[in-house]
């Protein structure tokens, strides 16, 4: 089977079916689809980038908690995804509820995750 076909049939994936075929593959090869930490620079080489303050944040939920269905309630409300959507990003935690925002709606997601017990950490 060529990369060309396998590209065309991941293509006609739902997102929910592309997750459980991440975490198949994931489970299957022991590796993760998450992106590499790369190593901060040696003293001295500063970048000037590493100085600019981050402008954009992401809320991730580490932890469920003991209300898991108030949590899905909550992501389908900040994210507006359907509810298996929703059950399937709460299920796979840690996982990324908010990506590029500000820290103010950062702050906010955590907040409202957190008053119904889930555990949310912004990177």
């Amino acid at each position: 089977m060529s990369t060309e076909t396998i590209i065309t049939e991941i293509e006609k994936l739902s997102v929910l079916e592309l997750a459980d075929l991440v975490k198949a593959l994931e489970e299957k090869f022991g590796v993760s689809a998450q992106a590499a930490v790369v190593a901060a620079p040696a003293a001295g080489a500063a970048a000037p980038a590493a100085e600019e303050e981050q402008s954009e944040f992401d809320a991730i939920l580490s932890t469920v908690g003991d209300k898991k269905i108030q949590v899905i309630k909550v992501v389908r409300s900040i994210t507006s995804l359907g509810l298996k959507e929703a059950k399937a990003l709460v299920d796979g935690a840690p996982n990324a509820v908010k990506e590029g925002v500000t820290k103010e709606e950062a702050e906010q997601v955590k907040a409202e995750l957190e008053e119904v017990g889930a555990v949310v950490e912004i990177k």
